[in-house]
């Protein structure tokens, strides 16, 4: 690597000041995160609010729909993904790699989502703080018809849900850790 390729160094080879600013200001964000690593109510407090503070200016400026149309669509998909394996069974043949069980007397494998819950918790707040950055910008309020919007949105979720469900049912996974068997530890 030739001098002042890597981020942070200039043509010197030294750490150029904007560089090193970035690489703090990284630095304490990835240090937020990782103190609030635990705190799950907390976090998603703090994106609901987000999420209705954002709701609010949506609504009071009467405008913005296809951004906020779009934070849908983004959310639905992370939605998605946080509800899929991260190994898909239907891809996957028999003999081929890991699979979950399907019958009461094979071996219990553990769901592993294909988003994580804090991956999904970190990109749906970025794409709300995104979203709300939009709205100060009068170029992404584009005039459309929201009630289509709306409805479109409806649908799109209610199909894909269907679809999500169904293969939920067909592999036989449930993604959520509630009401599945637990077995405390005898003393």
């Amino acid at each position: 690597m030739s001098e002042g390729d890597s981020a942070g160094e200039s043509i010197h080879g030294k750490t150029s000041v904007v560089g090193a600013f970035f690489t703090r200001v990284g630095q304490v964000y990835q240090s937020w995160l990782d103190k609030s690593t635990p705190f799950h109510l907390g976090r998603w407090g703090g994106t609901l609010l987000l999420t209705a503070i954002y709701m609010i200016r949506v609504y009071i400026l009467q405008g913005w729909y296809i951004v906020t149309y779009a934070l849908g669509i983004y959310h639905l998909n992370l939605f998605i993904a946080f509800l899929s394996p991260k190994v898909d069974p239907s891809m996957l043949d028999e003999d081929e790699g890991p699979s979950l069980p399907t019958k009461q007397n094979e071996e219990f494998r553990p769901f592993i989502r294909r988003l994580p819950e804090f991956k999904f918790w970190h990109s749906a707040t970025k794409g709300i703080v995104i979203a709300m950055i939009c709205t100060f910008f009068e170029a992404f309020n584009v005039p459309v018809f929201w009630p289509i919007l709306v409805m479109y949105f409806i649908m799109l979720f209610c199909i894909t849900m269907k679809r999500q469900i169904k293969h939920m049912v067909k592999y036989r996974y449930l993604p959520f850790t509630h009401g599945k068997r637990t077995y405390k530890e005898e003393t």
